[in-house]
């Protein structure tokens, strides 16, 4: 690849919101007599510093990585500017009263960025529900106190168009809110009214049901608009404000690389000061919600940052570091590499990808498998799996989520599990089953704490697959499973709006009891143990009524 063919997208930025004006790289104020001392600071990590971190996390049994793969909040997030650090240390021997500090922070907040106000969250998802809190109580703390039973509260509903329900709107759920969802204009018409305490829009999905239109229908009512854009950039004037939205939140762990633990919310001051009087220190149902002094600041420092950096200069740096990862790895015979800058017109997850491609058949290991290596054997590298296309695998890479050094690392473990020889891959046929899995199997199932009694009915095999129905406490759903031997996998997925829990269960079978691990994805794991049960066998004749009961002659 021609380093001009990846230049050129550059040219398209500095992110542009939309269609609206929300030009990155003007000059936000500066405000002389507090943050104008991080200009200038060192964007070259400090080794020492770093090293001394490696063995305070190895002491314990942790091993770091290098993060190419993105933002999750699963892998830590972000890794905080220097400049954020810097600040966080500057107040960390200092107490203030948080009330005026988050007062002078949203103030400075609204300079920054033109939002009427700004509030510092301990998360995105912890902004979203402290706003709902706000938007429910109106900032009243006798209702306050009583969230989540909102018996007797004039407004206790929270619109979502249906295309945005997703895990995160747990954050809205858990005030006790009844969740109405809606699919269409129409429909939210119908449905909006006066106990509609908010709208809550997922900013990634929000082309199911338009925020412009949303807020049309919404803004002559009263109803305020949130706007969950967690992932996205910021814009300026935000591009979520500017079209109706009146509170927008983002998380500070993602691009903005603040305090991994702190969101940001941006909108209307009087729904943001009840945010405010709704969280930590304050009593009631946010007071587990905290943020530091420290945090506040460093989220504020992030925002000062952001304003006065070099976006383009920051973007080829990423750019540069993509570029040599993907030229090494494409020393290895048949490993190719290409760039992908972010489109303009997004304003989320904006970074550019690196795909490292090339032929299973020849290379006789998958995309997959690499990121698994990489990602579990030291030193570690986090990457993504490219999306297999008819003869080709890879792996995928973003560069924001990188710090200097880390191109350097991670070209070399790269090139280094590439290179490693490997023969084809020998098809390895299931054993045949050492019993058949039908009937109705009693299981027990041992989580952290507490045991439940669930059931399988096992009622389809077919050689080493079979099919049934799995059941718990709250659920019935469709489980799949293989017998390969006496190893049974089994896998089962419950899909609610707004949740989705997979639970894989892999154990043995001996006679008829079957006992094993099950993964149950981002929930951790569990045991089981599971009994098929026999039916007994009533030997006794039916007799089939002859004529319609009369009463009372029943038959015990």
């Amino acid at each position: 690849m021609k380093r001009r063919d990846i230049i050129k997208g550059l040219t398209l930025l500095p992110f542009a919101g939309s269609t609206s004006a929300a030009v990155l790289n003007t000059k936000g104020p500066v405000n002389k007599n507090g943050f104008a001392f991080l200009s200038g600071v060192s964007k070259t990590p400090d080794a020492e510093l770093a090293e001394r971190g490696r063995k305070i996390l190895k002491s314990i049994g942790v091993e770091p990585f290098v993060n190419c793969k993105g933002t999750n909040t699963i892998m830590g997030g972000s890794v905080a500017r220097p400049e954020v650090r810097l600040a966080m240390d500057a107040v960390a021997t200092l107490n203030v009263q948080m009330d005026e500090l988050v007062d002078g922070v949203g103030k400075r907040l609204a300079e920054l960025t033109g939002a009427e106000w700004g509030l510092v969250t301990s998360g995105a998802a912890a902004g979203i529900k402290l706003c709902t809190i706000a938007c429910i109580t109106g900032g009243n703390p006798e209702k306050l106190i009583r969230i989540p039973d909102l018996t007797g509260f004039e407004k206790t509903e929270v619109i979502i168009p249906g295309g945005s329900r997703t895990v995160y709107d747990q954050a809205v759920r858990s005030t006790g809110v009844k969740i109405i969802t809606v699919e269409n204009e129409e429909d939210l018409k119908k449905k909006i009214g006066p106990r509609t305490a908010m709208i809550y829009i997922d900013a990634e999905k929000e082309s199911f049901l338009p925020l412009e239109i949303i807020s049309k229908i919404a803004r002559p009512l009263n109803v305020p608009v949130f706007v969950d854009a967690a992932a996205h950039i910021l814009t300026f004037p935000n591009v979520h404000l500017s079209r109706g939205a009146d509170v927008v939140a983002f998380s500070g762990g993602k691009g903005l690389k603040a305090p991994g633990s702190c969101g940001l919310l941006l909108g209307r001051k009087d729904l943001l000061m009840s945010t405010w009087q709704a969280a930590a220190p304050h009593h009631g149902p946010g007071r587990d919600n905290k943020v530091s002094r420290e945090e506040h600041i460093g989220m504020l420092a992030a925002v000062e940052t952001w304003v006065q950096m070099d976006h383009k200069k920051e973007m080829q740096t990423w750019v540069n570091w993509l570029e040599y990862i993907g030229t090494q790895a494409a020393t290895v015979k048949g490993v190719s590499f290409r760039i992908r800058m972010p489109d303009p017109k997004l304003v989320h997850h904006v970074t550019p990808y690196l795909f490292i491609t090339w032929d299973p058949d020849k290379l006789h290991v998958s995309g997959q498998e690499i990121s698994e290596e990489l990602g579990n054997t030291y030193p570690r590298v986090g990457v993504a799996i490219y999306r297999d296309e008819p003869g080709l695998t890879g792996i995928s890479l973003v560069g924001y989520m990188m710090v200097p050094g880390d191109d350097q690392l991670a070209a070399s473990r790269i090139r280094e599990v590439l290179s490693k020889q490997r023969s084809p891959k020998a098809s390895i046929p299931m054993k045949s089953p050492v019993t058949n899995m039908l009937g109705r199997w009693d299981m027990e199932v041992q989580f952290y704490n507490s045991r439940e009694k669930q059931e399988l009915f096992i009622d389809s095999q077919e050689g080493n697959y079979f099919s049934g129905t799995y059941k718990s406490q709250f659920s019935e759903r469709i489980i799949n499973g293989t017998i390969d031997g006496d190893v049974v996998k089994m896998q089962s997925i419950w899909v609610v709006p707004g949740d989705r829990i997979q639970t894989t269960f892999q154990g043995s079978v001996s006679g008829e009891t079957l006992s094993g691990d099950i993964d149950m994805n981002e929930f951790l794991s569990a045991k089981f143990n599971a009994k098929r049960k026999q039916s007994v066998i009533l030997k006794k004749p039916v007799a089939f009524p002859k004529g319609r009961p009369q009463g009372g002659n029943f038959l015990i």
